[in-house]
């Protein structure tokens, strides 16, 4: 059994992740691509959280918007999957994930199933409580160690239906992960009921981002490895498509930062775009 510490604090990724979300309340101008104060109301920082380095408006600008492009992305994706009677919805790594208490019109249909680290799940269980969100039947928290743990096994005993479709979602986590952890996670989503659709983000080689944003990559790897989680796995688009072809998903299609671009950010006035280095890998099971 997995010792937890008698504090559990949740990633701190999660947390940088939930904050970009709601400072794009605050510094960026309409329309908003998201608009999510849920993980703030959690965190409940201190009132300097503004002045975190990780925060600057300008800085980090890039990395916000790509962090936003991906969250109105797969919001989209799971309401067209709603309405076309997909009634499962798997986030692997969920982090402070809030479409549950966003969008509760949609969600109270869905049986959405959270997967993250223990600790995590441990407070945003608790935090959720504590701020009168509660955790309604329908949402189901699956704590994991995705390196040494079947998050597979965990989803079942939580209650998942393996022979109904669902739509599987997995973002900022394949960083993380060594290329077999990755591979093996892929064979078992293939295992997923006909009809499933999968939306995950891998990440791009150095020298295949934008010049503006090699620095602020460097400075993030840099940062991760000291933090005890470094970067792992990269992935060029041709060796991404190779992997899900082996893998044997269908109707494999990738959505790169530049489509997110037209699709959420054209004529805006703040000049906001999505930072070079995520793509999206988009299959059908």
């Amino acid at each position: 059994m997995e010792q937890h510490k008698k504090n559990p604090e949740p990633d701190h990724t999660a947390v940088r992740t939930a904050l970009w979300r709601a400072l794009h309340l605050q510094v960026d101008s309409e329309p908003y691509l998201i608009e999510d104060e849920i993980g703030l109301r959690l965190i409940a920082p201190s009132e300097q959280w503004q002045q975190r380095p990780d925060m600057h408006p300008t800085f980090t600008k890039r990395l916000r918007a790509s962090i936003l492009a991906r969250a109105r992305f797969i919001d989209d994706l799971l309401i067209e999957q709603s309405n076309q009677g997909v009634h499962q919805y798997i986030i692997l790594g969920a982090g402070l994930d809030s479409f549950a208490q966003r969008r509760p019109d949609i969600a109270s249909k869905i049986e959405i199933y959270e997967i993250d680290q223990p600790d995590t799940q441990i407070w945003k269980q608790k935090r959720l409580m504590e701020l009168g969100f509660g955790i309604p039947k329908w949402l189901h928290f699956v704590p994991v160690n995705f390196e040494t743990s079947s998050w597979w096994e965990e989803l079942l005993k939580a209650g998942f239906d393996s022979h109904k479709p669902a739509l599987i979602t997995c973002t900022g986590v394949t960083l993380y992960l060594t290329k077999e952890a990755i591979e093996a996670m892929l064979a078992q989503i293939t295992k997923l009921a006909p009809g499933s659709k999968l939306a995950i983000t891998f990440y791009l080689p150095l020298e295949l981002m934008d010049e503006e944003d090699k620095a602020l990559q460097l400075i993030a790897e840099k940062g991760a490895k000291a933090a005890g989680t470094p970067f792992i796995s990269f992935f060029t688009p041709e060796d991404l498509l190779k992997l899900a072809h082996e893998t044997g998903l269908k109707n494999i299609e990738t959505v790169s930062s530049s489509n997110l671009a037209q699709f959420y950010f054209s004529n805006r006035t703040d000049h906001l775009s999505p930072a070079t280095g995520e793509d999206f890998l988009i299959a059908t099971i």
